[in-house]
């Protein structure tokens, strides 16, 4: 078995070797509820403040508006449900047809409770216009939600234009920024930001903790009931180890790191481009997160195009983990123009921090290779 060359960093990442180290503590010897009053307890306590201080000072907010969740899933529920049921379940919602799947099926289950959901168009590298999302608000409109990097083409939307309308309109915006947290900028204060949705699992930390950034004064409900915790918005006893795990990985995070995966990046698409009847989907250069590649063949499929790379030790995806078992082509293409065809010819190939020069080489050794042998067989 060849050695494997990890290129799905957009569904997880390799956990950091110092946030393990930052972690094990917490399981091993401090490893008190942050809810108790005697010194384990409190020792796990401050541990939790210092990592919701970090990881606020990183997106500009005050640690006070910063509540841990169990990722991002968890968090983009919170903010759709409560915000609509904070409001009487009634309003208007304003989102993409490019978003993550637990948005787009949040809102289908407010609709059938009453909300009016707009479901935005975007061109074809996958950008909303800022001036459709103002030309969509109305009187009755309670929320705006579009993500920030998309998890599948990697487009990076304007959402500093997007807030800038929203506050003007006096509308919460919301945004989900598990994919480009720590890549790009992100700044609540200047970007206009309420509610932001953030995980660890994508910047090498922890699976299973995450985080909602609510702005001081956003009027919202709570998604868990009962002991009381984040200041009774979110019950539940705290994910210490995770926390701690989420803050050093946030800490970890450098611009070094980001130029080096961009450099990266575009190596792979320039030579994936080399190879004929190939398409990138999304948007290109600093309008694209650092680590996304996402290409349609035009002819053959992208499963069978992963399943070989597997045989030469490569790890790609055909689109977004959580609907990586759907037969059904990728939304997020679809939206873009692209037909069934060219949907079901696309795989996508994430980088990170730890790829290297050497693993893209032996990529684009591979790849053409691949594709030369299925286009022969392949019906289309």
């Amino acid at each position: 078995m060849a050695e494997t060359i990890y290129l799905d960093n957009a569904a997880t990442t390799k956990v950091d070797e110092s946030v393990i180290k930052e972690m094990l503590p917490y399981f091993r010897d401090k490893y008190g509820n942050a809810s108790s009053v005697h010194i384990k307890g409190q020792e796990a306590k401050m541990a939790m403040e210092n990592a919701r201080h970090v990881i606020a000072k990183a997106i500009g907010a005050r640690d006070n508006e910063i509540y841990f969740t169990s990722g991002g899933t968890e968090a983009n529920n919170w903010t759709l449900k409560e915000v609509f049921f904070r409001n009487g379940c009634k309003g208007h919602i304003i989102t993409t047809k490019i978003e993550h799947d637990c948005i787009l099926e949040s809102c289908k289950l407010l609709e059938k409770l009453g909300a009016k959901v707009t479901y935005l168009d975007v061109d074809e590298q996958g950008f909303v216009n800022p001036k459709n999302v103002e030309k969509a608000i109305t009187n009755e409109t309670i929320l705006v939600s579009v993500i920030h990097g998309n998890n599948e083409i990697g487009t990076i939307q304007d959402i500093k234009a997007i807030g800038e309308i929203c506050k003007k309109r006096d509308v919460y915006f919301h945004t989900d920024a598990c994919q480009s947290f720590t890549k790009t900028e992100l700044n609540v204060k200047k970007q206009n930001l309420d509610l932001v949705t953030l995980n660890a699992h994508k910047i090498h930390g922890p699976k299973g903790i995450g985080a909602l950034y609510i702005r001081e004064g956003v009027k919202i409900g709570a998604l868990m009931h009962g002991g009381g915790h984040e200041k009774g918005l979110r019950s539940g006893t705290e994910n210490i180890p995770g926390i701690v795990g989420f803050a050093k990985s946030v800490k970890n995070a450098k611009s070094k790191y980001v130029k080096q995966m961009s450099r990266l990046r575009d190596e792979l698409i320039d030579g994936i481009l080399k190879i004929d009847k190939v398409r990138l989907n999304g948007a290109i250069g600093k309008n694209r997160l650092c680590n996304n590649i996402n290409v349609s063949f035009g002819n053959i499929e992208g499963e069978a195009i992963g399943g070989y790379l597997e045989a030469y030790g490569i790890c790609s995806s055909t689109g977004s983990a959580c609907s990586s078992h759907s037969l059904e082509p990728s939304h997020v293409l679809m939206a873009i123009g692209r037909n069934h065809l060219e949907a079901n010819t696309s795989i996508r190939l994430s980088i990170s921090k730890y790829t290297t020069k050497k693993e893209i080489e032996k990529v684009l050794e591979v790849l053409p290779k691949v594709v030369e042998k299925l286009r022969k067989i392949s019906p289309f």
